[in-house]
């Protein structure tokens, strides 16, 4: 079984940063597709960036491409997301999710990830 676990979101006022941190437990970690998703307020969830086993790869979400950063450090069992020039929209609780199998072009769709963390919430106050 794996566990994610994630951290390091908070209050932020608009154009801040913040670096949300994913621990996961487990050796298959460098094996598996780590993904970023959030989920607003009456909102359903969505996809924000994923990175492949390798971290050689990356996809973002178009609302947050040139803002936003995936990596992973397979040493230490960690995926991050480097979130930059924030906006009130982007406000939401962010998810980290881990998937077995590179998910290709099923990379936004919930459903192509196995496992799922508790979520942390982010707030960027206008």
């Amino acid at each position: 079984q794996v566990q994610l676990v994630e951290s390091g979101g908070g209050l932020v006022q608009a154009g801040g940063s913040l670096r949300l941190s994913c621990a996961t437990s487990g050796r298959a970690f460098s094996s598996y597709t780590m993904g970023w998703f959030r989920q607003a307020p009456g909102k359903e969830r969505e996809f924000v960036a994923v990175i492949s086993w390798s971290g050689g790869t990356t996809y973002y979400a178009d609302s947050v491409k040139g803002r936003f950063t995936i990596s992973r450090d397979n040493a230490k069992n960690t995926v991050y997301l480097e979130m930059n020039s924030l906006k009130a929209e982007d406000t939401a609780v962010y998810y980290c999710a881990a998937a077995r199998r590179w998910p290709a072009e099923q990379r936004v769709a919930v459903r192509s990830y196995d496992y799922w963390g508790q979520g942390t919430q982010v707030t960027v106050s206008s």
